[in-house]
């Protein structure tokens, strides 16, 4: 009779520890960042204020490489990617553009020094919704895209920046290296510190307070899907149902010959698309009674959040669990596996 108690127990802890092992928060979103440009990039990744920590807050990537980063439940926060980086005569890790200030390759809680361009997430957010977004709104370094993997929902699809803002940059915006060649160009607000372009002071009351600039539509214009200032939101911020993506963050995504097909494959909205570059980029002068946004902020979930699939870890601990339980109980149960 002891003997068939213990079993029992037995068999009910490893259920509920089963059955824990598949609750959201028990899983995490996969972040898988790859660089497609030519030289290599030094990712930069920033947990927002109150969430976990990720398992890594820099890194290099050489031309081609990726790698997958798991977000713990409750995350948002930025990635970014750094150029032009080395380590000086002083031992420390520095870049050119986006800097995060630690001296080290791992960001340890820095942020991204603007310009940069920047992919923002809120994991789990308002609605049982990941919100994400790819900003300018404290300039550009590099071309990016953040592209759903699987996903559901309207407004679930691809966004980013596909063209390289360097080149055409304005001049009192441009941001250029030691042989003169553009690397990054600046916000407004960067660049003169003016309320109406920080969307400060008098012009911090939302969209109708402040409007888009000559300067921002630059930014628009080559970029449509990409924030272009502080209340940018009506087409730059992009939804997927919690717990249905994985998230692809790409450096310079026009290399990317699939990148195309990709768009149109992962879009589950509804709304008209919009185009993720316009050919035909210049610098527009229009007036800034043009365009206007939701006002959605940018803030941490309260939440959690999970992918479509259990990490590695969950799967196996779940293994581990079923060999356990499956032997105790004189059976076994079927394993899960990534769908």
């Amino acid at each position: 009779m002891a003997a068939t108690t213990r079993g029992l127990m037995l068999n009910i802890s490893c259920l509920l520890l089963f059955l824990g092992s598949l609750l959201p928060g028990a899983l995490s979103t996969t972040f898988t960042l790859t660089n497609s440009c030519a030289y290599t990039v030094w990712p930069g990744l920033l947990s927002g204020s109150g969430t976990p920590a990720l398992p890594t807050t820099g890194f290099a990537l050489a031309p081609g490489e990726s790698r997958a980063v798991e977000a713990p439940s409750a995350w948002s926060g930025r990635m970014w990617g750094r150029t032009f980086c080395g380590t000086g005569a002083d031992g420390r890790f520095a870049c050119a553009t986006c800097d995060c200030g630690s001296g080290a390759v791992e960001c340890a809680g820095g942020g991204a020094a603007p310009p940069c361009s920047l992919a923002e997430f809120t994991l789990d957010g308002s609605g049982s919704k990941d919100f994400y977004d790819v900003s300018l709104v404290d300039g550009s370094n590099i071309p990016v895209a953040v592209l759903p993997q699987g996903g559901s929902g309207e407004g679930c699809g691809a966004t980013g920046c596909l063209a390289d803002l360097n080149g055409p940059c304005p001049a009192d915006l441009r941001v250029a290296g030691p042989d003169g060649a553009g690397i990054a160009c600046k916000s407004a607000c960067e660049a003169f510190g003016r309320p109406e372009d920080c969307c400060s002071g008098a012009f911090a009351g939302g969209p109708e307070a402040c409007r888009p600039s000559a300067y921002s539509m630059f930014f628009k214009n080559a970029c449509p899907r990409s924030y272009s200032y502080a209340y940018d939101d009506a087409t730059s911020t992009f939804t997927c149902a919690s717990g249905t993506a994985a998230y692809l963050v790409v450096f310079c995504p026009a290399a990317m010959s699939s990148l195309k097909s990709s768009v149109v494959s992962t879009s589950t909205s509804t709304t008209p698309a919009l185009p993720h570059v316009n050919d035909t980029v210049s610098y527009l002068g229009r007036s800034r009674d043009a365009g206007s946004g939701s006002g959605w902020q940018y803030a941490r979930s309260s939440s959690q959040a999970s992918s479509s699939a259990p990490s590695p870890f969950a799967i196996a601990a779940v293994a581990a669990l079923t060999w356990l339980c499956g032997s105790s109980a004189g059976r076994h149960w079927p394993l899960l596996s990534p769908s």
